[in-house]
C-alpha cells in the first residue's frame, strides 16, 4: 500500500496569499510581491525563505539588473513542491493524471475498469499509481494527496458522501474520501465532477491571471457547471453549486453529450459513446451544426442568469465532446450575448472555450489538494 505519505503542508495566511499572487502573476521579484501584497521588505524575506525552505517557490535566472548591479531575482512556483493526483471513473476505464506543484501535469494514465464499488476503485488506482510511480521515478513520499472527480452531488451536511449515478451505484452514501484514503494512505478530497472542471479552467495560463471569477460549463455526458468566485471554488451552502443540470431534465432535449449521441442515432447513425463523435464532425456536419445551434440557445439563458446573478470575469465552456463543437457553442453564446438589444451597456464576460477538454476534470481532480494548500480561505 502507498502508505508513505508526505504529511499534509499548513500554510498560514500570508504564505498562502504569496502562492496565490505568484500563480496569478507567473513570476515576480521580491520587491514586486512586497508591493502588490503590502508587506515590508523584511517580512517579505521571512516568507520567501520559508516557502523556498518547502520547495513550494523558487529563484528563477534573470540577466536583468537594476541600477545598483545587483540582478532582480524573479520568484515562480516550484513544481518541486510536491506531486498531486487526480482521478476519476467513467463508463468501463479509469482515468488518472499526476501534477506538478505548479499544476503541470506530468503523467495521463487509462486503465480497463468496471466497477460499482469504491474499494475496487481505490484498489485500481493504487496498483496504477505504483506501476506508475515505478516507471516514471516518483518518490511516494512526496505525494500531497489526490482528489477523485465524482458524478454526482453532495449530501446535507457531508460533501464526502453523495449521490451518484447508476453505473457507481456503490458510492452512494459512502465516506468517500475516508474510505479511499484508508487504502491509498494518503489525504483524499472528493468534488463533484464539473466543479473539479471550473478549478482546472481556472488555473490555465490567460484565466487565473486576468480573472477573480469564472463561471464554467461542462458538457459530457449530462451536463454541470462550477463557480470560480474571488480565486476559491464557490461551492454554496449544501456543496452543490452548479448543479446546471436540474435546469435541462433528462426526459427532454439536453446540451449533453449523450443528447447528441441519442440525436445521432435518431438519424440512423451508429455510435455507442463520446469518443466516436470526432469521427463524424464531417459526415454529421449538418445534423451536428443544429443540434450545436439548438444548445447555444439552451444555454443562452444559464449563462445570462449566471451573469446576472455572479458577475464572472469570463465563462468558459468545457467538456468531453470535440473541442471544434466546444469552440462553435463558445462563439455561439458569446454572439448571442453580444447581439442582445435590452439596452444594457455594461462589461459582458469572455466566452472562452476549452484548451483541455475531457481533461478538465481529472486535471481539475488533481489541482484540488494544491489549491487546498494554495487557496486562501481553503474551502475545499
Amino acid at each position: 500500500m502507498l502508505r508513505s505519505h508526505r504529511p499534509q503542508i499548513l500554510l498560514n495566511e500570508p504564505q498562502r496569499r504569496l502562492l496565490m499572487q505568484l500563480r496569478i502573476e507567473g513570476a515576480a521579484s521580491r520587491t514586486r510581491l512586497a508591493e502588490l501584497l503590502g508587506m515590508n521588505g523584511a517580512t517579505m524575506t521571512r516568507l520567501t525563505q520559508s516557502l523556498l525552505a518547502l520547495d513550494l517557490i523558487e529563484e528563477r535566472s534573470t540577466n536583468e539588473a537594476v541600477a545598483r548591479g545587483r540582478p532582480t531575482v524573479p520568484l515562480s512556483v516550484s513544481g518541486r513542491g510536491g506531486w498531486a493526483i487526480g482521478a476519476t471513473p467513467h463508463p468501463g476505464w479509469l482515468e488518472l493524471v499526476i501534477v506538478d506543484f505548479r499544476g503541470t501535469p506530468l503523467v495521463h494514465d487509462a486503465t480497463s475498469f468496471d466497477s460499482p464499488d469504491p474499494r475496487v476503485f481505490a484498489q485500481a488506482v493504487e496498483r496504477r499509481l505504483q506501476v506508475l510511480a515505478a516507471a516514471h521515478g516518483f518518490m511516494q513520499g512526496k505525494f500531497l494527496g489526490m482528489g477523485v472527480a465524482v458524478p454526482g452531488y453532495a449530501l446535507p451536511g457531508d460533501r464526502s458522501r453523495r449521490i451518484v449515478v447508476d453505473r457507481i451505484a456503490g458510492w452512494n452514501g459512502v465516506p468517500l474520501a475516508e474510505l479511499i484514503g484508508d487504502v491509498l494512505g494518503m489525504p483524499v478530497w472528493t468534488e463533484n465532477d464539473a466543479s473539479a472542471a471550473a478549478l482546472a479552467e481556472f488555473y490555465q495560463d490567460g484565466v487565473i491571471g486576468r480573472y477573480r471569477s469564472v463561471l464554467t460549463l461542462f458538457l459530457g455526458h449530462g451536463i454541470g457547471g462550477g463557480l470560480i468566485a474571488e480565486r476559491d471554488l464557490f461551492l454554496g451552502e449544501h456543496g452543490n453549486s452548479g448543479e446546471v443540470g436540474r435546469l435541462f431534465p433528462a426526459q427532454r432535449e439536453r446540451p449533453s453529450g449523450i443528447d447528441l449521441i441519442r440525436v445521432l442515432r435518431e438519424a440512423g447513425v451508429a455510435i455507442d459513446s463520446l469518443a466516436e463523435i470526432e469521427g463524424l464532425l464531417d459526415k454529421q456536419a449538418p445534423l451536428i451544426a443544429t443540434w450545436i445551434a439548438r444548445v447555444v440557445e439552451q444555454l443562452h439563458l444559464a449563462v445570462m442568469s449566471g451573469i446576472v446573478w455572479l458577475d464572472p470575469g469570463a465563462v468558459v465552456i468545457s467538456g468531453a465532446l470535440p473541442l471544434t463543437i466546444i469552440r462553435e457553442i463558445a462563439s455561439g453564446i458569446s454572439d448571442m450575448l453580444q447581439d442582445r438589444t435590452d439596452g444594457y451597456r455594461s462589461t459582458l464576460p469572455a466566452v472562452r472555450a476549452s484548451a483541455i477538454g475531457s481533461r478538465a476534470v481529472v486535471v481539475g481532480a488533481a489541482m484540488i489538494p494544491i489549491h487546498a494548500i494554495t487557496s486562501r480561505s481553503s474551502t475545499i
